[in-house]
């Protein structure tokens, strides 16, 4: 599998970001009004984020909001947001539509994050190979029965279309094949993990932080079943767990003055710090 996370010595850097002082960035006494819309699966590292820099510069206001990677980028283009919180990259169509209204969007990778897949607490099942999980999202495994758990069929469980989690799970676990027709399509996170802990034949998939204790996380092997890694932010700084991806911040060209304090601060070392506390993979220091 294609790595997503290229960089080297992630855990070292952990260590470094979290002994660092923690001190804040530079206020500004500027007035700074900033929406920031899009992935569900950003969305609480940027509440976070956003939450601590207004402690930090006092009269700010970061308001922010999900809905999916495909919100944030029309909000963009709407002009209702500053900012586009993302869980894959921007797509052609989308960067095309953006230029012919004279937009331009720079690309900020701001964290990094492991996509687990999860079942009921009561499922015995806690391994599964990705061709497995390729065959059950796709609908050629209908029954627990046939990867050795118990005589149910299952239900599945996914994001809905506009949801870059939905792409990235599309491309890099089922190898760009359709999801079975069957599958439920959910509007957020939220939704799927409140369905999966009330469904014990039920299977879907999230993003790390969204982890409790009403949902388990399963091992993952993407070596035919020879070594099975679970989802955690160390085995995603340590490049072991497959199924890993970058998070990204868009914003236009023409914003770029008005929301660098707070991009400069998500990127300073007390915001990556904070980026690994809550759960997510920092950003290697440049």
């Amino acid at each position: 599998m294609k790595k997503n996370l290229t960089v080297l010595s992630i855990a070292v850097l952990i260590m470094s970001l979290v002994s660092c002082s923690q001190k804040s960035v530079t206020t500004t006494t500027e007035k700074i009004d900033i929406r920031i819309k899009g992935s569900d699966t950003c969305l609480p590292i940027s509440q976070k984020l956003a939450e601590n820099f207004i402690k930090e510069n006092p009269g700010a206001n970061i308001s922010v909001t999900g809905g999916g990677t495909g919100v944030g980028f029309s909000s963009l283009q709407a002009g209702t947001t500053e900012i586009a919180q993302a869980s894959r990259k921007i797509k052609m169509g989308e960067k095309m539509e953006l230029q012919s209204n004279g937009k331009e969007v720079v690309e900020v990778t701001f964290s990094y994050d492991a996509l687990a897949v999860i079942v009921n607490p009561t499922n015995p099942i806690s391994q599964l190979t990705r061709e497995q999980l390729e065959d059950i999202f796709t609908g050629k495994i209908t029954n627990w029965k046939e990867v050795g758990g118990n005589d149910s069929r299952i239900i599945v469980y996914s994001r809905e279309t506009s949801s870059g989690t939905y792409e990235f799970f599309r491309e890099e676990v089922l190898q760009k094949r359709n999801f079975v027709s069957s599958a439920l399509m959910m509007p957020a996170t939220g939704s799927i993990i409140q369905s999966i802990g009330q469904t014990p034949s039920a299977i879907g998939y999230v993003g790390l932080a969204y982890l409790d204790s009403s949902i388990k996380a399963l091992e993952v092997s993407y070596d035919q079943g020879e070594t099975f890694v679970a989802p955690s932010v160390k085995n995603a700084q340590n490049l072991t767990y497959p199924i890993t991806r970058p998070l990204f911040y868009y914003y236009l060209t023409t914003d770029a003055e008005k929301v660098a304090p707070f991009i400069e601060y998500v990127l300073s070392p007390v915001g990556q710090a904070l980026v690994a506390k809550e759960g997510y993979v920092p950003v290697p220091a440049k």
